[in-house]
């Protein structure tokens, strides 16, 4: 790779939300790999030293910081970036977070509490805290391009052109596909995770501010309606191999299910390994995913909640 083709963009440049009208850090050509350093999801409000209390009184005005953002060369309208995660630089140090008013089972879990994670280098890549031992997959949890809609969008909810879509598998080798909505797209990157279960459940994930290089490549006239994915392999891996606890929710409600499972999962946990109800729903969040395992049988859906079993052990 010639040195022109590879660019970096360190941490002082992040915004909060998105505007259109933001000035471009950077100017690159389609094709052209962008090493990003991110910001934890606090935006450094909290460090090693954090407490509980320290959730409570966050800025929210200043989480989810993101990078950027990129200007790409050609990039229009109808258009989309096509996005390849090469790597993930970590940072040996993470956080989970049940911040007040925030989740999924807020009204059962209304106090703020905070786990701090490391990395034990000598085993397998993981991340050790209250709870066991959760293995590492690093992702993108916000990903995206500016709205055609002028003004500043929050960062917090997720969009057609991306953003805070806290998806799990948006990690190493993975392509996204994203709309293009304003001239040079003005492409972000943050709120980089260590490790996080599908649905995200308390809110937070490992929050970890790990360095990400992309390739963004420029994809002519795709007319995308949403963001796409491509992964390059099984997506569980590192989870598999001692099997899942599973518990469900049915109903003629999706949300309302995810709830039953999830609250379901968590009294499991604390009965049957003495893990105190508010730890178990902050280790499900970072390792337990919530699937859709039924949404044709009327009037009730099936939503199933999967807990990796080697975590435990």
């Amino acid at each position: 790779m010639a040195p022109h083709d590879r660019h970096t963009i360190h941490r002082q440049h992040i915004h909060h939300g998105w505007n259109n009208a933001f000035e471009p850090v950077l100017r690159i050509a389609p094709g052209e790999t962008v090493h990003f350093e991110t910001v934890d999801a606090s935006s450094g409000q909290l460090h090693r030293e954090s407490t509980a209390a320290d959730l409570v009184t966050l800025d929210l005005a200043r989480v989810n910081p993101v990078t950027g953002p990129v200007y790409i060369d050609g990039a229009q309208p109808s258009d989309a970036l096509k996005v390849t995660v090469l790597s993930f630089k970590p940072s040996g140090w993470g956080w989970t977070g049940n911040i007040p008013g925030f989740g999924l089972l807020t009204d059962q879990f209304p106090n703020a509490h905070l786990h701090h994670w490391r990395v034990d280098p000598g085993l397998k890549p993981a991340m050790y805290g209250p709870g066991g031992r959760v293995p590492l997959k690093p992702m993108c949890g916000t990903i995206g391009v500016a709205l055609a809609e002028p003004g500043l969008h929050s960062v917090i909810p997720p969009r057609q052109v991306g953003g805070n879509m806290d998806v799990r598998d948006i990690a190493e080798g993975t392509e996204l596909w994203l709309p293009i909505e304003v001239p040079g797209a003005l492409f972000s990157v943050g709120d980089t995770h260590a490790a996080q279960g599908d649905g995200e459940v308390c809110g937070t994930a490992i929050e970890s501010a790990l360095d990400v290089s992309l390739k963004i490549e420029l994809v002519k006239d795709a007319r995308l309606r949403m963001p796409r994915y491509v992964t390059p392999g099984p997506v569980a891996t590192h989870l598999d191999q001692r099997g899942y606890e599973v518990t469900t929710g049915i109903g003629p409600d999706l949300m309302a299910g995810a709830r039953v499972a999830v609250s379901e999962m968590v009294e499991l946990l604390a009965r049957r390994y003495n893990y105190s109800p508010i730890d178990a729903y902050m280790l499900c969040s970072v390792c337990a995913d919530l699937r859709i395992s039924s949404i044709v049988d009327v009037p009730n859906w099936v939503v199933s909640y999967y807990f990796p079993r080697l975590v435990l052990e």
